[in-house]
């Protein structure tokens, strides 16, 4: 019944995977789904969870490379609210 983790489809984008995530939460809420489903949907919603924490970090990986100063030290700059580096 449980898939393992490496037999599981992993999602073609992050946006992807935060659409299926809200879809499993929105249907283990509504209660509409047995016990055995709703394990199965939590059990994909934790890798979807996990893939997402891991695509979050290496983009987060190559901001850091991209900000890095001629000197090699970090350059932090904060984000404007439209998303843009002052």
């Amino acid at each position: 019944m449980a898939q393992n983790r490496k037999q599981q489809a992993a999602p073609k984008s992050f946006e992807e995977a935060l659409a299926e995530l809200e879809q499993i939460l929105s249907d283990i809420e509504g209660g509409e789904v047995g016990l055995e489903e709703s394990l199965l949907k939590y059990e994909r919603g934790n890798f979807l969870i996990g893939h997402c924490r891991t695509v979050l970090n290496r983009a987060e990986k190559q901001i850091e490379l991209l900000s890095k100063a001629a000197d090699g030290e970090l350059e932090a700059q904060p984000l404007t609210d439209d998303g843009q580096s002052t």
